[in-house]
């Protein structure tokens, strides 16, 4: 059966997540339409550099690159907002308070996105204007066009976020009577129910991160010929780690979802390879960060080097909550936990006319309020 928000609050949640992304991808939409309309295609297949250097073949490259960093920026800003309603809905399917908090903070993180997008396309816009090889690359500048479209997508997710977060306090207060229902009055319990659910939002976000930042490096960075440092490097034109990423790709969503049904099934071995994997996926990303701002490759990187940043500390912050609360949840197994999150989930309709707990060995009467705290 299809969920259905219930209380003003749910719909509330909801209704402004879906009204900020439409207004928001309508923006973006304009602003993609608006600068892949304005490229000079046929120019951008023939650009040659006059002198063949490195210097000239990196601005070349760099050039070319500005052409798939912006379109990469907005789709990925469009993805984004579709991700955020999806995971809206979800919260309040599963009355998830911790991912409702999380919602509120993901909205901080794509108001921080939108800031750096400004002037991202701004950069794009003068560098395909670069006339150094001969001619631009832009019918014209399209600059005070989008300005006050790219202007509104911040504000737009700025006054959301606020609004979110007085809604995300009401919906705190009307999920906390659902754990109490489903874990009962424990309060060792309910704090390792609050764990499960913290590392279960977590992996949702980290997808979201990790797709984020594996998309814009494949597609801005490791995809140009010259990111690699020679011939001996490159298969098929483009470099090894081109490839690489791209398999990481659908083995890293796998993961994430391996992660979460070993720790709903309380798999302890497998939970320890899970924390290993995430140690691994930490001195990765601390790895690109630190690579991307080393001299020697910072021109490699320099299309999308801001972005990428912002997406790999973000990511690197993730991984470390992640990493602590997967080991929480591990000494939380085997502590009677297991059967609350594995067993049905009540309906609505039955969240509303019963009136005693979830768990079958907890007859303690039911107070007014209770909070997960």
């Amino acid at each position: 059966m299809v969920y259905r928000p219930t209380t003003p609050w749910s719909w509330s949640f909801l209704i402004l997540a879906f009204v900020q992304s439409c207004i928001v991808l309508a923006c973006e939409g304009f602003v993609f339409a608006k600068f892949q309309n304005n490229l000079i295609l046929p120019k951008i297949l023939n650009l040659q550099p006059k002198i063949h250097n490195e210097t000239e073949m990196a601005k070349v490259e760099f050039q070319r690159a500005q052409t798939r960093t912006i379109p990469t920026y907005l789709t990925l800003f469009i993805f984004g907002h579709i991700f955020l309603v999806v995971l809206c809905y979800d919260a309040l399917r599963l009355k998830n308070t911790i991912q409702v908090i999380g919602i509120c903070i993901f909205n901080l993180a794509l108001l921080i996105y939108a800031a750096i997008q400004m002037d991202q396309i701004k950069d794009a816009n003068i560098a395909l204007a670069d006339t150094s090889n001969g001619y631009s690359l832009r019918y014209e500048d399209i600059w005070d066009d989008i300005r006050p479209y790219l202007i509104t997508i911040p504000c737009v997710i700025a006054l959301s976020t606020i609004l979110m977060a007085v809604v995300c306090w009401k919906l705190y207060d009307e999920f906390a009577w659902r754990i109490y229902k489903h874990i009962s009055a424990d309060l060792r319990m309910k704090k390792r129910y609050l764990t499960f659910q913290i590392f279960i939002a977590l992996l949702k976000f980290d997808f979201f991160f990790f797709v984020g930042f594996t998309v814009q490096f494949i597609v801005i960075v490791a995809s140009t010929t010259g990111f690699a440092n020679g011939p001996n490097d490159t298969v098929a034109g483009k470099d090894y780690e081109f490839y690489v990423t791209i398999a990481a790709l659908p083995i890293t969503i796998a993961f994430l979802f391996l992660a979460a049904w070993c720790t709903r099934r309380e798999k302890r071995g497998a939970m320890w390879g899970v924390v290993f994997v995430f140690f691994a996926a930490l001195a990765y990303f601390v790895f690109k960060l630190v690579r991307m701002w080393q001299p020697a490759y910072q021109q490699k990187y320099k299309p999308a080097r801001r972005s990428l940043t912002t997406f790999a500390v973000i990511t690197i912050m993730l991984i470390c909550l992640t990493i602590g609360n997967a080991i929480a949840c591990i000494l939380n197994f085997d502590k009677g936990l297991k059967p609350h999150i594995t067993k049905r989930k009540l309906s609505d309709e039955e969240d509303k006319n019963s009136m005693t707990e979830m768990s079958n060995h907890a007859s303690q009467p039911v107070p007014a309020r209770m909070t997960i705290d």
